[in-house]
C-alpha cells in the first residue's frame, strides 16, 4: 500500500508473516519510545535511591527506540524491494543485516542493564564495583565476539557455520561470568537488600538468564535450520520489550513501593515527591 509515496505493508503486497513481523518491529519501537516518556517523567516517583535506575531506563529505552526505528524502516524498505512475498533467501539477507543494527543497540544498552540490576541491591560499594567492571567487560567480550561469529559469511552471502558456531562458543563465555557475577551479587548484596528489591532484582536476573537466551538461539537457529528468519525476527523483538520495558517497569515498581512506604501517600510531602 502506498500512502504519500510510503510503502506500508499490507498482508496482499508482502504476504501475512512479513507484514506480521513489520508491525511488532514497530509496536516495540512505540514501546520503547513510551518507557523513555515515562521513566523520565516518574524518575522522582520512586524512592531516592532508585532516581538514577529510572533516568538508565530511560536511556536504555530511547537507544533501543531508535535502534528499532531504524530496524522497522530498513525492513519497510526491504519489503518494498522485494516487491511482493519475500524469498527464504531474502528474509535470510535482512535478518543478518538488521542483526548489525542490534549489535550497536546491545553494545550500549546491555552495560547499561547491568549496572541497574547491581543498583537494585546497592552492590556499589568497592566490591561490587569491581563486579560490576567485570561483568561489564564480559558483556562487551560477549558482544564483541558474537558480532565477530555474526560477519562469518562466504562471498556469496551464505553463513560459514563452523567459524560461526565457534565465535559463538567463544561468545558463551562473557555469558556464563555475567550469570557468576549475578549469583555472586545476590549472594553478597541482597541480604542486605529491603525484601521488594531482592524480588526485583531476582526478576531482573532472571531475565539475564532465561530471555537474553532467545538471542543465542537465533544466532544457531539462523546457521543450521532452514527457519524462517521472520520468526526471529518477532522473537528478538518480544524479547527486547520484556528485557528493556519490562525490566524498567519493574525498577519503577520497587521504587515506587518504597517511598509510599516511606511516605505518607495523602501528605504534601508525597506530593511534592512525585509532583
Amino acid at each position: 500500500m502506498e500512502f504519500s509515496g510510503t510503502f506500508l505493508p499490507t498482508t496482499a503486497s508482502s504476504g501475512l508473516l512479513a507484514c506480521f513481523t513489520w508491525y511488532t518491529m514497530v509496536a516495540t519501537m512505540f514501546f520503547l519510545l513510551a518507557s523513555t516518556v515515562f521513566s523520565w517523567l516518574t524518575r522522582t516517583h520512586v524512592a531516592p535511591e532508585h532516581n538514577t535506575n529510572r533516568v538508565l531506563t530511560a536511556c536504555i529505552s530511547v537507544v533501543a527506540g531508535v535502534s528499532y526505528f531504524l530496524i522497522q524502516d530498513y525492513f519497510r524498505t526491504f519489503l518494498h524491494a522485494a516487491n511482493g512475498v519475500p524469498t527464504y533467501t531474502e528474509n535470510y539477507a535482512a535478518f543478518l543485516a538488521i542483526g548489525q543494527l542490534r549489535y550497536m543497540d546491545w553494545t550500549i544498552t546491555t552495560p547499561l542493564l547491568l549496572i541497574k540490576m547491581f543498583m537494585m541491591v546497592h552492590a556499589t560499594d568497592l566490591r561490587g564495583s569491581r563486579l560490576l567492571y567485570w561483568a561489564i567487560v564480559a558483556d562487551i567480550f560477549m558482544i564483541a565476539t558474537g558480532y565477530i561469529g555474526d560477519q562469518q559469511l562466504a562471498v556469496d552471502g551464505s553463513i560459514l557455520v563452523g567459524p560461526r558456531l565457534i565465535w559463538g562458543a567463544i561468545s558463551t563465555i562473557g555469558y556464563l561470568f555475567i550469570v557468576y557475577a549475578l549469583y555472586r551479587v545476590w549472594q553478597e548484596y541482597a541480604p542486605l537488600a529491603k525484601p521488594i528489591e531482592r524480588r526485583a532484582f531476582r526478576l531482573m536476573a532472571g531475565t539475564v538468564v532465561t530471555l537474553w537466551g532467545v538471542y543465542p538461539i537465533g544466532y544457531i537457529f539462523i546457521a543450521v535450520t532452514s527457519i524462517n528468519a521472520d520468526y526471529l525476527q518477532i522473537a528478538y523483538s518480544v524479547a527486547d520489550v520484556l528485557n528493556k520495558v519490562g525490566v524498567g517497569i519493574i525498577v519503577y515498581l520497587a521504587g515506587s513501593n518504597i517511598l509510599e512506604e516511606r511516605i505518607d501517600v495523602t501528605s504534601p510531602e508525597y506530593a511534592m515527591s512525585v509532583g
